[in-house]
């Protein structure tokens, strides 16, 4: 991940000029090709209902690392992810994170979330953005889904959004 984030973020630089929702098309692009190195297939159910225009809120488990390059697979377009305030702080992972506009939260200050959520309500309805979220709040590599946070919830409130999908994903390694 550090080596794509190498390659995705000279090419976002140049391309978008700083920190833009859009750049998470470039690192989509990059991404999108290593779950052949890794022998990686997956299964999503919930697919189809994310063709839609507007803004929205997409749910989603998490439990494994491998669910970003999923994420990948599937993003669509202006929509970034949430992510907890330390991924920033890891290397190329965490800059290109922030160059393609991934939200980030502190998830040990609850007023702190809050503040940027209540923006990213505002930011949604004003750019039309969707924003991709786990609600499990952590990794959860047990298989079963871990109590849902309330944040992505009071998101989809607070923007007004009519939708609000779930995706339930499985990643499955060849070997």
């Amino acid at each position: 991940m550090m080596l794509l984030g190498s390659i995705a973020l000279p090419i976002c630089i140049l391309r978008c000029r700083g920190r833009d929702i859009e750049n998470m098309r470039i690192v989509r692009a990059v991404c999108w090709h290593v779950k052949y190195f890794l022998g990686v297939r997956y299964q999503v159910s919930g697919l189809e209902h994310l063709q839609t225009e507007g803004p929205y809120v997409i749910l989603c488990n998490h439990q494994s690392t491998l669910d970003i390059l999923g994420m990948m697979e599937i993003l669509p377009d202006r929509c970034t992810p949430i992510a907890r305030k330390e991924v920033i702080y890891v290397g190329t992972v965490g800059l290109i994170s922030w160059i393609g506009g991934v939200v980030f939260i502190n998830r040990k200050k609850t007023s702190d979330a809050k503040s940027v959520m209540a923006d990213v309500a505002k930011t949604m309805l004003k750019d039309q953005i969707r924003v991709w979220v786990f609600p499990e709040g952590t990794r959860n590599q047990k298989g079963d889904l871990l109590p849902f946070k309330k944040g992505a919830f009071h998101l989809a409130v607070q923007a007004q959004v009519s939708q609000l999908y779930s995706l339930y994903c499985i990643v499955i390694l060849n070997h």
